[in-house]
């Protein structure tokens, strides 16, 4: 098959991409448009993009093509493209911080990229395309109490974004499901939250609490407005995450597969399954993740839990989000869990310091 991956360059893109290569025979074709948050083809060459001893050199199962999709998509660039069977709509603005100092390029990327992605699928998607997988996240939902249902968020769960990037995220799977509906493009979404692994920007949470570590300076970690309850997450690995998505593309492509026995609540007409959750197996606190990657490092932890959230309040404190749906309802299983992912990250970047930005 021919797989089409959008911000194929980036953090996750490139985790895809290098699952695929790996795993499968497929080819690869690269939509990325190359900001600073891909370090331009550093990620695909670090991955040795262009070596496979096992099924030959992988230049003639990779296209790389820049285009930039808040703006429409080259007619050449589309000319290139050729036949596809599945998309996986990875390319997005996805810092929070930097989406409550300029929302608009996150309104720009996330919203308006969505749409002209899907303008594309619809022109691909004569005779050839199968599915187009939207990559989004649990921010859509908004903040979790504490004390809720331990499972968090279904797939039914309604909209309450927090802050600019969710709610350009929350836009985008609104485009996705109109899309779907009024197009009958098939679509689905695939939320998930707190990617972790190697090659990720420095400026994110495990590489800046790694660097920190190592330079023996104070890591913030962000609590509660006592400052004594740390924030949580369910944080996976780029690379468990992009196993789902080829567990969905097989059963997807799979002769006579159907996706019946799915939540009666997906709406008639709109392709099914509409939204899928895979996150990690279980929750955990930003003090306790920060605690494991110092043990792993070596080194003490100096840490501070600041009230960051009332002076930042499009920061949420607990995020939570169930995949009963992919792990129960479809038997995917997780290759990996939070502990042997967490040490392989940080023994990576260990050993490639260069990507903690010293």
């Amino acid at each position: 098959m021919r797989i089409l991956i959008t911000g194929g360059c980036g953090f996750l893109g490139s985790h895809i991409v290098e699952h695929f290569l790996k795993n499968t025979d497929d080819e690869i074709v690269v939509l990325d448009k190359l900001t600073y948050a891909s370090n331009g083809y550093d990620r695909l060459r670090d991955i040795q993009a262009h070596l496979d001893p096992a099924h030959g050199p992988f230049y003639k199962r990779v296209k790389t093509h820049g285009a930039d999709l808040s703006a429409e998509i080259p007619v050449g660039v589309m000319y290139e493209l050729g036949q596809i069977d599945y998309i996986i709509h990875a390319a997005a603005e996805t810092h929070v911080d930097r989406s409550i100092t300029d929302p608009l390029p996150f309104l720009q990327s996330n919203v308006i990229g969505t749409h002209n992605l899907l303008t594309l699928a619809r022109q691909l998607g004569r005779g050839y395309l199968r599915r187009v997988f939207i990559v989004s996240t649990d921010e859509v939902y908004g903040p979790a109490k504490f004390g809720d249902d331990v499972r968090g968020f279904d797939e039914e769960a309604a909209f309450r974004p927090a802050n600019p990037y969710a709610a350009s995220k929350a836009g985008a799977e609104a485009v996705a499901m109109a899309y779907a509906n009024t197009y009958k493009l098939p679509i689905t979404i695939v939320n998930t939250m707190n990617l972790i692994g190697e090659r990720q920007h420095h400026e994110k949470f495990v590489p800046l609490v790694i660097r920190k570590v190592l330079q023996d300076e104070l890591v913030t970690i962000h609590a509660d407005p006592t400052r004594t309850v740390s924030g949580t997450r369910f944080y996976l690995h780029c690379r468990t995450y992009a196993n789902a998505l080829s567990f969905l593309i097989r059963r997807d492509a799979a002769p006579g597969q159907t996706w019946n026995g799915l939540p009666e609540y997906q709406p008639p007409g709109w392709p099914d399954p509409l939204k899928v959750h895979v996150c990690g197996e279980r929750e955990i606190s930003n003090l306790d993740l920060a605690q494991m990657i110092a043990g792993f490092v070596g080194k003490p932890l100096r840490y501070e839990l600041v009230d960051f959230h009332s002076s930042r309040p499009g920061h949420d404190l607990r995020y939570a989000m169930n995949d009963s749906l992919i792990s129960l309802g479809m038997g995917w299983e997780r290759p990996m869990g939070l502990e042997a992912s967490l040490e392989k990250t940080v023994r990576w970047y260990l050993a490639n310091p260069r990507w903690l930005g010293i």
